[in-house]
Formats: C-alpha cells, structure tokens, sequence
C-alpha cells in the first residue's frame, strides 16, 4: 500500500522536558501508558509509522524465514528505504541518551498504544497485532542480545529473574547441556552463556526439546533465551489488549479521536501486496480480483471452497490442494498464491506455525 510522501518523510520533533529515567533501555515491554500531550495532527503520523513498520515485519515475514541473514537484511532494507530504520536502532554500550535518542524511545511507545487502540476490538486484529509486534520485537531483542550488560540491564528492569549459572554449575551438567543440542561441543557449552529458568516459562523449548530439564528448571542458552522473553511479552500484550477493549467505550466522548482510530483499522487491515501494479494485465489474476471473479466467473465447486476458506480460514488438505491447483490454473502466480493463504491462514493460527 502506497502512503503519501509527507507520511514518508517527515520527522515529528516532541515537544516538552526530556527525562531520561522514562526510558532507560532501547527495549520496551510498554507496561506503562504514556503521559503526556500531543497533537492530532502527532497522533496520526506516530500511528502511520508505526502501521509502516509492522507491516514491512509482514511483508519480509512472507518472504523470509525469520532469524536469517537473509530475512535481517530485507528487513533492514524495508525500513530503511521509508526513513523508519530508528524503530530498530540498535543500543551502545555506557551511551549517553540524546535528545534524538529519547523522541525515538518515545514515539515507540506512544505509538505503540495508539495501535492498541486501534487494533484491540476484535479478535482478529489483537491476532494480526500482536504477531506483528511479537516478530518487531523478536528482531529488536536478538539484535540488542549482543550486548551482554545491555540485556542484564533489560532483565532488571523488567524483573525477570534471569540470571547465568555459575561456572561450577555448568561444569557439573556440561555432558548434559552439550547432549541438549545437536551442534554444540564441549568447548563451546563452555564459552556459552546459560540461564536458569523454571520450565513453565520456556514450554516451547521443552516441546521441542532444546534444553537441558532437571528438577523443574531448564537450562537455556543464551541464543535461545528470546524465546521465553517473547513469551511473557505475548502474555502480558494479549491481556493488555482484552483491558484495552473494555476501556474503548470511554473513547466514544471524542469523536475526532475514534473516527481516527476507526479509520486506521479500515485503512491499514486490509491486503498490501507488493505486486498490485499488475492487477488487469491480460492474463494475470492478483490476490485482489479473487473474491470479485468467485461471484461471477467460479464454478459452484470452486466458488464453495472460496466461500468456506473466507468465513473458516481454513480447508482440509483435499479442499487446499484443488483450490490452490485451480489458482494456479487460472493464473495466480506462485508468489501471489503463497501471500493470498498465509494472509487467509494467520487470521486463525500464529504466523510461525
């Protein structure tokens, strides 16, 4: 989706005093709203920026396998060809917090929460937002992760008790913690850093058994520790959204603000495909034109199975593999095809799944 230029490219500057113990760490869990004032015109624009960057984590997302080489240069590449590249900026050690510095933490955060109130009315979007922001942050913590003092500073100031065991520890358990993953060495279980962590935390990593489990504790890695932040971040954003939700009605005292909130959702849900220019070329069909040819060029077969894949998103195996042959047949290109399911499947499951 194009966005006019002005949205593009201008830079709000904040206003008012800047205290930098309001944001002490690039890294943000957002469990505090925002104080403040700001204008409509700065609520919208922080909005739009955002809205840009999450949808540049969807659109690398499709096309990247995510923690590669290649999905973090794309990635890159997206924010930094719409000036948003200070979303994920990564953090120095012992720096001194500019005033540029602290209206980007800032901007952050307030557009963080304006996007929950945009996106916390329905199940589908808190689904869609939450993923999104769940992969922004992925990105962000695994980049700032090479700064060992910078993530114990993070873990304080969140109280996560997570701490590395002591050397005596590990090489008690070194036999074990190298037999938990098939690409480490004893040299290397001993130049890697590992947490402590009750198992009930790190559940993804017990299901696939990458850790080291003993007496109710498992033993992370510490390449592997995003995974358990990115779970308490998923928990503590799915219920601030159900809060969120209750607490919308009071909005409906400012209509200027909810006609505003109202328009983002019908502005920015919809699909945004890279390749829409072709749409109406002779002989190619865009994800666009699918529901419009269903109601009036489809066989009842096809048009049945498109019917159901819109209100369950979801077919049984035969049902996917007809329809998306019949895409196929009628068209759609390979790329198209695989962005028109994983954007139907994603209303229903998590993105990585």
């Amino acid at each position: 989706m194009e966005l006019p230029s002005h949205h593009r490219r201008r830079t709000v500057q904040l206003t008012g005093s800047r205290k930098e113990y309001d944001y002490p760490h690039i890294l943000q869990f957002y469990r505090l709203p925002p104080i403040g004032s700001i204008s409509l015109k700065e609520f919208e624009e922080f909005a739009i920026e955002r809205l840009q960057v999450l949808r540049a984590v969807e659109r690398v997302g499709l096309k990247h396998v995510k923690s590669t080489n290649d999905y973090r240069d794309a990635f890159l590449a997206e924010l930094t060809k719409q000036k948003l590249k200070g979303y994920v900026k990564k953090g120095l050690q012992n720096e001194q917090l500019t005033d540029d510095m602290y209206d980007e933490r800032r901007k952050d955060h307030i557009s963080h929460f304006i996007l929950r109130l945009a996106y916390c009315r329905t199940e589908e979007l808190r689904r869609w937002f939450i993923s999104q922001e769940l992969d922004l942050f992925r990105f962000r913590f695994v980049t700032e992760s090479e700064n060992y003092d910078s993530m114990e500073h993070f873990f304080k100031l969140n109280n996560l008790d997570y701490a590395p065991i002591s050397g005596e520890e590990k090489s008690k358990i070194a036999s074990e913690l190298r037999d938990s993953s098939f690409s480490l060495s004893d040299h290397k279980v001993k130049d890697i850093k590992y947490y402590k962590v009750p198992f009930l935390e790190a559940l993804d990593l017990v299901r696939g058994r990458k850790v080291y489990l003993n007496k109710g504790y498992v033993y992370i890695p510490r390449m592997d520790l995003v995974s358990v932040v990115l779970t308490v971040f998923r928990n503590h954003l799915s219920h601030a959204l159900a809060v969120t939700s209750r607490a919308l009605p009071q909005l409906e005292e400012d209509g200027r603000l909810l006609s505003m909130l109202n328009g983002l959702n019908q502005r920015y849900l919809g699909d945004d495909y890279s390749n829409s220019k072709r749409e109406g070329q002779e002989g190619q069909v865009s994800p666009q034109m699918v529901d419009a040819l269903a109601k009036s060029s489809f066989p009842l077969c096809m048009q049945t199975l498109h019917e159901t894949l819109r209100q369950s998103h979801h077919l049984k195996h035969g049902g996917r593999m007809q329809y998306g042959l019949f895409l196929k047949g009628i068209g759609l290109s390979l790329e198209d095809a695989l962005r028109f399911w994983r954007e139907e499947f994603v209303k229903i499951i998590d993105s990585d799944k």
